[in-house]
């Protein structure tokens, strides 16, 4: 039998024969094609970017496009009061003596609901032109190149530093006009209404003074108590009691493997008869959203390790502290506590208060 062919721009194909032969053939002659096209536009895109020069060399303004790649691809900030903490990525650490924070850390916009939500927002138009910016090719090459680089045990090694211990907390808490911002961070609460399985901190922190404990996994867990815990820090809690209302102890655990996250999920049974009833809304179940930008911002330099913060009305971070409580730590937390509390009351912070735009994220002049 002979099989008739015909040429076509996915090369020869068989005009007759067996109807399933000539549906593959054109199947993967289509496929071919579109390889060779994508190859073409490619090249033609590559040669377009060459006869402009070159491609832009201040990648820190490119990266501000790309706010959650500039910190891993950059490096950490010289300038941070965190840079010579030991990180999961970049020099190893040798020898590392935690400090004191001698500056506010946190971002320096007012968070939002909705921000940090993990989810893709972007139109069609807007992938597809992220996707053809060979720019952008060049700056998500490099933080994929980081990633890949980034050794898998470098946060349980740091561990032998103090605990994992990243800093120490101030002596008093910082100025309210001088703090910087404390994240949104989005997933579920414990709560069993609608609105529990896609949740904000942002509406729970605004408007009252908060001890808010972020960690990951059991070791993290334990290092938080040492500074949250009744029986750790019963005048913690003395505090939070006869404030009214006023003051609150928020809980957020950042589970980012899919496996940890549902085991989580399938015992938040217990975890509701742990805490009680009216601290449901105020736990927290993180899985995505946290990007190294904002790891960089707040000192959560070790997903190993808890992190304890003092934030106020305004969502601004007033104190924080890491790892396992030091001496005086706690004693230190609920003096700074006790102090937002007389500042919401000469403020006359109510039930209805909303935060003030002092500290805004910088926005580029259009051309």
């Amino acid at each position: 039998m002979t099989t008739m062919l015909t040429r076509t721009t996915a090369g020869l194909l068989p005009t007759t024969g067996n109807p399933a032969k000539i549906a593959v053939h054109r199947l993967f002659g289509q496929l071919d094609a579109s390889r060779r096209a994508f190859s073409v536009s490619h090249r033609r895109l590559v040669a377009g970017n060459d006869k402009k020069n070159k491609p832009p060399t201040d990648q820190d303004a490119l990266a501000k496009s790309i706010s959650g790649l500039q910190r891993t691809v950059n490096g950490p900030d010289p300038n941070s009061p965190l840079a010579n903490a030991p990180r999961s990525y970049g020099k190893k650490t040798t020898e590392f003596t935690p400090t004191p924070l001698a500056r506010p850390i946190g971002l320096n916009y007012r968070p939002e609901a909705g921000q940090n939500s993990g989810i893709d927002t972007r139109s069609l138009k807007q992938r597809r032109d992220d996707f053809v910016d060979y720019d952008k090719h060049l700056i998500r090459r490099r933080y994929l190149t980081s990633q890949v680089a980034k050794p898998y045990f470098r946060d349980w090694r740091n561990l032998q530093f103090h605990k994992g211990k990243t800093f120490l907390s101030p002596p008093r808490i910082f100025k309210s006009d001088l703090s910087l911002y404390f994240p949104n961070l989005h997933g579920r609460t414990l709560a069993k209404t609608p609105e529990a399985a896609a949740a904000d901190t942002t509406p729970v922190l605004e408007g009252r003074a908060s001890v808010v404990a972020l960690f990951s996994g059991r070791w993290a867990e334990k290092q938080v108590s040492t500074f949250v815990s009744p029986e750790a820090n019963p005048a913690l809690h003395q505090v939070l009691k006869a404030s009214g209302g006023k003051a609150q102890l928020v809980k957020i655990n950042v589970e980012e493997a899919w496996l940890r996250f549902w085991l989580l999920r399938l015992f938040t049974g217990s975890l509701r008869r742990t805490l009680g009833k009216e601290n449901w809304g105020k736990y927290f179940i993180v899985h995505k959203g946290i990007s190294d930008e904002i790891r960089e911002s707040i000192g959560l330099l070790n997903s190993k390790v808890g992190y304890t913060y003092l934030v106020d009305h305004d969502c601004r971070i007033r104190w924080a502290g890491s790892g396992d409580a030091e001496p005086g730590e706690p004693e230190g937390l609920v003096k700074g506590l006790g102090r937002l509390l007389e500042d919401m009351k000469q403020d006359g912070v109510g039930a209805n208060y909303t935060m003030r735009p002092v500290a805004m994220k910088p926005t580029e002049e259009k051309k």
